[in-house]
């Protein structure tokens, strides 16, 4: 609806913008680059961030990088996730139908990587996201099934994608084992007011608009409301320019923004 007030050919802070129209920060860039290198040397890592810091936004941008004649991206998600479900979800996805005992699936799996490597040359990249919700059964068997080939050889590229309390929780004595197998961690940070600034200017410069909508005054207070949280920035951002046009303002200032957190977003 405020698309054409605005005079928006696309809508600015939607999640489906593509990845490539995404603002890169420097920290983007950065993770984007360390996990290539871990797809490339097949490496165990870990990614982090505190909620709508966009941790599924930069695995999606990273899946989109990878080159699809080298790397099969294998994606699960999922907050129950068992051993065996896990299998199962990774075999499902290249063609096959799991064993039912673990041990068999396990088996099965490492013998349909052994010959998507030696046949077809691609590396796995296997990414589980919601990682913070993962019993510690799951993650021990993460730690078994990185010891490959009396543990010469990593059979994957295995990324874990949860909140902050993932690594808290690999931090205990309990996971050390787990913890001392990682070879990559990335922590997603929020943004700081210039990020914020420049973040909202990208996505509108993707959806079309000519000259700034926000004014400093309106970032300043979106900042103060997301703490840099691109999500946030997403929420306050897309109901301030309904509300904008609801009421005919074609400059969005503090003010607007300021009602629209207190009337609608409180």
């Amino acid at each position: 609806m405020f698309e054409s007030f605005y005079s928006l050919p696309r809508s600015p802070f939607s999640r489906d913008v593509p990845t490539g129209e995404l603002y890169e920060s420097v920290i983007l860039d950065e993770t984007l680059g360390r996990l290539e290198y871990a797809a490339q040397r097949q490496w165990f890592a870990v990614v982090t961030g505190d909620c709508g810091t966009g941790k599924t936004t930069t695995i999606r941008r990273f899946t989109e990088v990878l080159d699809p004649a080298s790397y099969k991206v294998l994606y699960l998600s999922d907050s129950k996730l068992t051993p065996r479900h896990f299998y199962k979800g990774l075999l499902e996805q290249l063609g096959c139908e799991s064993k039912f005992y673990r041990g068999d699936a396990k088996r099965q799996l490492h013998r349909e990587i052994e010959l998507m490597r030696g046949i077809h040359r691609l590396q796995p990249v296997v990414v589980v996201d919601e990682a913070h919700l993962l019993d510690r059964e799951m993650l021990e068997e993460v730690r078994f099934l990185l010891n490959f080939k009396m543990d010469a050889q990593s059979p994957m590229a295995l990324i874990l994608v949860g909140q902050s309390e993932l690594w808290d929780r690999l931090h205990l004595q309990a996971y050390a084992a787990i913890r001392q197998r990682i070879d990559l961690q990335c922590k997603l940070p929020h943004y700081d007011r210039a990020q914020t600034g420049d973040y909202i200017r990208r996505h509108l410069a993707f959806a079309g608009a000519e000259h700034d909508i926000f004014t400093d005054g309106a970032i300043d207070d979106i900042y103060r409301f997301s703490s840099g949280a691109a999500r946030l920035i997403n929420k306050v951002c897309t109901h301030a320019l309904i509300y904008g046009a609801q009421n005919k303002h074609r400059i969005i200032d503090d003010h607007m923004v300021k009602r629209v957190i207190q009337g609608e977003l409180s």
